[in-house]
């Protein structure tokens, strides 16, 4: 049977993360509070890229996810127009070598 997921506010976290800082033994720490120690070490590493930013909250995209859907929503885009671009190159050339032949 599956555990139930435990969800932590963003204070538990932004103060979990900033005792691990202070402390050497992380991972004495994460099972103080009762978590895994690679969760703390993933939420620190997040902590140390995004700043106070880092746990927006429950169902809060962060800027960066908006931005990263973005991105892959233009790259998606970018290869359907390669896509048509290419088959319009590929008719071109069809239909200019079949008027360089003489028709018999």
């Amino acid at each position: 049977m599956r555990q139930q997921r435990t969800h932590y506010d963003k204070t538990f976290k932004d103060n979990a993360v900033k005792l691990s800082l202070e402390r050497k033994n992380v991972s004495g720490l994460a099972l103080e509070l009762g978590i895994s120690p690679t969760l703390l070490y993933r939420r620190r590493k997040k902590y140390q890229e995004r700043g106070e930013n880092s746990f927006p909250g429950n169902g809060v995209r962060s800027r960066e996810g908006e931005e990263a859907g973005r991105v892959v929503e233009l790259e998606r885009r970018l290869k359907e127009a390669e896509t048509e671009r290419d088959i319009l190159k590929k008719a071109l050339g069809i239909i200019s070598t079949s008027d360089r032949c003489p028709r018999v």
